[in-house]
């Protein structure tokens, strides 16, 4: 039974019994990790120094246990709270966005699929909702790099339909099933009308040439963002509705 320790985000968590926990981790080596923590929720002064300051939801820390390669769950003997993010605990909006962020990690990776740059932006971004001036653009960032990460970069320079220059205009198409921009009529059900200004807002985000930009645009480009995420996963998730809203990335 390989042996672990791991930094690590704790994604979800459920209530296994009066005294342990099920978890899903986050680790910036081996990926996913879901693991029983026994006797994680026990008060005694041994259950207290093994699982210092507890595994809660949206916490880092360093973890450590055992995979069994016989079983789904591995499990966790350790943690060390290294970062609580209490403002995640203080404030309702970061705390919204937070969860989102879990749960996007959560539904597009697969268990021990490593991606450190997914773990990194995951950090980040938890770190980034201290600030609500800083929250909208660290939201584009994170989603943005997740998709990347995950081999789902949007084509945003070519049309995806006829692999030509996409001419300048004033709106495009964003076809979720092929990926990217046309400006011809999509025929899936899975696309959408999207400004210009939204997609020059994302080609700034690709090259690393952020600028400043206002608040309804950054709000457009996390929608497109979050409906292409909806899309890939053919799913939404219950923490999307507090980032759609109304669902459609043009308004």
């Amino acid at each position: 039974m390989p042996r672990f320790k791991e930094q690590a985000i704790c994604i979800r968590h459920i209530d296994w019994s009066e005294t342990s926990q099920i978890v899903a981790l986050l680790t910036e080596q081996l990926g996913i990790i879901r693991a029983v923590a026994k006797g994680s929720r026990r008060t005694s002064p041994g259950s207290v120094q093994r699982y210092s300051g507890g595994v809660e939801l949206m916490t880092l820390g360093q973890a450590g246990g055992m995979i069994k390669r016989s079983v789904d769950l591995a499990s966790l003997t350790e943690w060390d709270l290294q970062n609580p993010f209490w403002h995640l605990r203080r404030d309702l909006e970061a705390q919204r966005l937070g969860l989102y962020g879990a749960d996007l990690v959560g539904a597009m990776l697969a268990q021990g699929d490593p991606h450190p740059n997914v773990f990194e932006a995951t950090a980040i971004f938890l770190e980034e909702l201290e600030d609500p001036a800083s929250r909208t653009q660290g939201l584009l960032r994170f989603q943005w790099r997740v998709l990347e990460d995950c081999g789902y970069r949007p084509e945003l320079d070519r049309d995806v339909r006829s692999d030509g220059q996409l001419p300048k205009r004033k709106t495009y198409v964003f076809d979720a099933v092929a990926g990217g921009l046309t400006v011809g009529q999509s025929d899936n059900r899975i696309a959408w009308k999207v400004r210009a200004g939204t997609i020059d807002l994302l080609r700034q985000l690709a090259v690393g040439t952020e600028a400043a930009c206002d608040a309804p645009a950054l709000d457009r480009a996390n929608r497109l963002l979050c409906v292409y995420a909806r899309a890939i996963l053919d799913r939404e998730l219950p923490t999307m509705k507090a980032l759609l809203g109304g669902g459609n990335p043009y308004r």
